[in-house]
């Protein structure tokens, strides 16, 4: 084995650096961190957050990462939080941003809804339109600020930024401005900056997205409105695209087997499968399956081996064949989702808006295991680190874990 891969394993069952785990893909690593919890039952710890944010903890050592917003003299502080993994203890909370008047947003959403990224020591912070910070990972102190990425969000900003090869690259879908930015790990530039190719009829969208390599090299894929497109990492030049109506759009897209899956509407949800390899406009070429029934319109998909788990903002949950879109099951969770499933193990974790979350066995056939339950608004998805769960809530941090 070698040393770059020994690190990745231990990365990947240690840490969990960004959105959807070490690989972006919604799969933790290590022992399923506790099958039964509540408010009491199998918590570490519990610690209250200030402010709002709906941005996703990240884990890597013994630091737990967050993002806020405070409310400050009508306006608002926005913030990055790093609190101790074994006790909850606040190591240091620091103002990236003060901004006089707090911008409207969907009542769904948070004026930090974007995750951190940990990578190497740094942590990056991002707020839209309100800028993209680098902090240091031990004492919080801010290396650099972008404030260039400006453009006007509806409903505020929930896309998370994507870090490969010193890039931060990040989709800014707004009303009548729309365009996939490129920003310099290293030095808070703007690397590239590349315009939607397709005018929309509706603009705003709130996706992250991901990378993807193909020949040999990497490719930014970035649902957007009306149309998907994939994007060279090097220089932001666009490759491809398919065409499809649909507007605010969020989910991740899941990569596998050939294919990009993803959604394309929040109105009208419906999964698109796209074999990778093309090039320009390949919506008749290209397009290997389409599904409504169940899809997603914010939780992203997870792909465990051939089968394909998601679950509508509704709350019915279904399995896909991945290949071929074609339908294993499907059942009502009950409740309203935005988190997106997570695999532990041989278990998939559906977490609804208002606390409860529901294990549910993976496999061809429908078997629910447990279901547990927290008080408060559950928007973000939880992480998954060190034999332990961080669940965020609208108003606290939990640590469970098995006692």
């Amino acid at each position: 084995m070698t040393l770059q891969l020994l690190m990745l394993c231990m990365l990947s069952s240690a840490d969990w650096p960004q959105f959807r785990g070490p690989n972006a893909n919604g799969h933790a690593a290590g022992p399923v961190p506790a099958v039964e919890w509540s408010d009491t039952k199998n918590v570490v710890w519990k610690v209250a957050l200030p402010g709002l944010g709906w941005s996703s903890p990240t884990v890597v050592g013994n630091q737990v990462f967050l993002t806020t917003a405070v409310p400050q003299n009508g306006g608002l502080s926005l913030r990055a939080i790093s609190v101790d993994t074994a006790t909850g203890k606040t190591l240091w909370d620091r103002e990236v941003r003060s901004v006089p008047a707090a911008p409207a947003i969907h009542s769904k959403n948070s004026h930090a809804s974007p995750t951190p990224i940990v990578r190497d020591g740094a942590v990056f912070v991002h707020f839209g339109a309100l800028g993209m910070a680098r902090l240091d990972a031990k004492t919080g102190d801010m290396a650099w600020r972008c404030d260039e990425l400006q453009y006007p969000p509806v409903h505020g900003c929930g896309g998370t930024p994507i870090l490969h090869d010193g890039k931060l690259v990040v989709a800014c879908d707004g009303s009548g401005v729309q365009f996939v930015a490129a920003v310099d790990a290293a030095t808070g530039k703007v690397a590239w900056r590349s315009p939607r190719s397709v005018k929309p009829r509706i603009g705003h969208s709130f996706v992250t997205a991901t990378v993807v390599t193909v020949d040999g090299k990497p490719q930014v894929l970035a649902p957007g409105p009306d149309h998907c497109a994939a994007y060279d990492l090097a220089t932001g030049e666009e490759l491809w695209k398919v065409l499809a109506p649909g507007w605010s759009v969020v989910p991740q897209p899941a990569i596998g087997h050939g294919l990009a899956i993803y959604n394309h509407d929040f109105d009208n949800p419906e999964l698109m499968a796209v074999r990778l390899g093309g090039s320009g406009d390949i919506t008749q070429t290209h397009v290997a399956w389409r599904l409504k029934r169940g899809a997603p319109s914010t939780p992203s998909p997870l792909l465990v081996g051939e089968d394909l788990y998601f679950v509508s903002d509704k709350g019915i949950a279904s399995c896909v064949n991945a290949k071929t879109g074609e339908p294993l099951w499907s059942e009502r969770l009950g409740g309203n989702f935005s988190a997106s499933p997570i695999l532990v193990q041989d278990r998939i974790l559906f977490l609804n808006e208002d606390g409860q979350a529901t294990w549910v066995r993976v496999g061809p056939k429908f078997e629910m295991l447990e279901r547990c339950e927290v008080p408060g608004r559950t928007l973000a998805t939880p992480a998954f680190a060190g034999g332990a769960m961080y669940l965020r809530t609208d108003a606290s941090l939990y640590k469970i874990a098995a006692q």
